[in-house]
């Protein structure tokens, strides 16, 4: 796999790889997390994310900046991974909510969760910038797009295992306490701290008989319950935190050790200024901008792909855990497909674009960002389709209908493995495809910067991302999955429309 690419690839894949590990271990439960830790609403825990994530793109324009300006990518990249340690420290700390501490401690979670956003903003774009300059070797630059390939297979092995840890140390704790886990009770037992049995007739039969399922011999008041059964759940989602501060640090041994063979893109790019003559340099001025104005077009198309893609982390996981049955399989364990998928499918689709290139018909980039939208599409269009068939009602109507009744309507496993299935074809066709565009049209003196842009882009969609969830618990869950269909049509059409120019300015 690494043999035609350049060596500094592998230690970049896998310092990148402990990173997203950690990452992916709070990004699996954010949204529940949130959801049971303070007794948050979904669209309040998913306000939450969106800012969050958004963050974690928008610091990357800082990070780029920072280094770009210093000159010391590499040293940004380590500060990166030590700040977002450190926001793993403080999650990783088990303090059970109270009416007394909720506001505080809400302050110190999002305070912990600003610390990794900065700190994966000092790193993200920034070592993709080095990956990028290991391409621009005439060696190995027909090999860019293919090398993004490979980088983005490591984020995703790590993205493959990280789902499991939290529910299973969740399990694991509840376990410990005579509990099991109960996707439904976290609310419930909220609702009845809060309320009492004034919490209303169907939401207190609910809570009772969950109680008597999953902890049959706990002989405490309800209320002892409520708090003992929060405490354990959350508890051990706490706990695996610490697995994500381990990934950090092996991340940054890795990076650490390997560092003197990856390249400075400052130090290159001085090195080339030197060769070039005043009217190169205002032909390459021309260039350059026409270049950056391909660039905005394709960060404007990469805004709503994110949009769509990234409501893995909260419609989606809110319907995996209200719709799908979850006796055998907790939502969380959902995020796993995806990065599985990755892993699956890459080579495969690295062997299609390989045979198409030697047999003269390669699709250029920006052609398969605009086929990766479309594919994106049929993903809203089956849920779409089979929401309406199921005649599935707002996510509000459907969590206050009677347990044995939801149960009834549930949907089998199965209709994960088909959203992740069509998501994540259409994110190979994007994500790493992407990055290795703006390595492409980026100048050598923005690489950071410009690495960060494309972080940007998927920032602003981030900021987007509270619409899904509102539209999931208000609407009929069909006409939420429509307006996704409808953002990923028209931007697979507007993508299309500007191909052949993106192909020209980048040929």
């Amino acid at each position: 796999m690494f043999s035609q690419h350049p060596k500094g690839l592998l230690p970049a894949a896998l310092s990148n790889m402990g990173e997203r590990f950690g990452y992916y271990i709070m990004n699996a439960v954010l949204v529940l997390f949130l959801c049971s830790k303070f007794g948050l609403s979904n669209e309040s825990s998913a306000l939450i994310y969106s800012f969050f994530y958004a963050g974690i793109y928008i610091l990357s324009l800082v990070g780029g900046l920072i280094a770009d300006r210093t000159g010391n990518y590499k040293g940004t990249i380590q500060t990166g991974l030590i700040i977002m340690a450190a926001g793993y420290v403080i999650l990783s700390i088990p303090i059970l909510a109270t009416p007394q501490n909720s506001t505080w401690l809400l302050v110190v979670t999002c305070a912990a969760l600003f610390m990794i956003a900065f700190g994966n903003g000092l790193f993200k774009g920034n070592l993709q910038a080095i990956v990028g300059q290991l391409y621009d070797n005439p060696k190995y630059s027909d090999k860019r797009d293919s090398g993004f390939q490979i980088f983005y297979v490591f984020i995703n092995i790590g993205g493959l295992i990280a789902p499991f840890v939290a529910p299973l140390l969740r399990s694991w704790w509840l376990g410990t306490k005579g509990m099991t886990y109960n996707a439904d009770l976290p609310a419930l037992a909220h609702q009845f701290i809060e309320k009492g049995q004034a919490m209303g007739a169907e939401a207190y039969t609910k809570f009772t008989q969950l109680m008597a399922e999953v902890a049959p011999d706990f002989a405490g008041s309800q209320a002892d319950f409520c708090t003992q059964y929060l405490d354990a759940f959350n508890t051990g989602i706490h706990y695996s935190f610490i697995a994500s501060v381990a990934a950090m640090l092996i991340s940054l041994a890795i990076f650490m050790i390997s560092k003197k063979g990856l390249p400075d893109p400052p130090k290159k790019e001085a090195a080339a200024a030197v060769t070039y003559t005043a009217e190169e340099k205002r032909a390459m001025a021309k260039e350059i901008k026409q270049r950056m104005y391909a660039l905005f077009a394709v960060l404007g198309i990469a805004i709503f792909f994110w949009f769509s893609f990234h409501q893995n982390g909260t419609s989606l996981s809110l319907f995996a855990r209200d719709f799908v049955k979850s006796d055998a399989i907790a939502p969380e364990i959902w995020q796993a497909v995806n990065p599985l998928f990755v892993i699956i499918f890459t080579p495969v689709i690295m062997l299609i674009f390989g045979a198409l290139s030697r047999r003269g018909k390669e699709i250029s980039t920006p052609r398969k960002i605009g086929i990766g939208m479309g594919i994106a599409g049929l993903t809203y269009l089956f849920l779409m389709v089979y929401s309406y068939l199921m005649d599935y009602p707002s996510a509000d109507a459907f969590t206050k209908l009677a347990p044995a009744v939801a149960e009834q309507l549930k949907s089998g496993w199965w209709i994960m493995f088909v959203i992740y299935f069509f998501l994540t074809i259409a994110e190979l066709f994007i994500s790493p495809l992407g990055l290795s565009f703006v390595s492409k049209v980026a100048p050598k003196s923005m690489q950071g910067l410009c690495q960060g842009l494309w972080l940007g882009a998927t920032a602003i969609g981030n900021l987007m991302l509270w619409v899904g969830p509102l539209m999931y618990s208000f609407w009929p869950i069909w006409q939420a999955w429509a307006v996704f269909l409808a953002v990923c049509l028209i931007s697979m059409v507007v993508m299309f429309g500007m191909v052949k120019w993106l192909e020209r300015v980048t040929a």
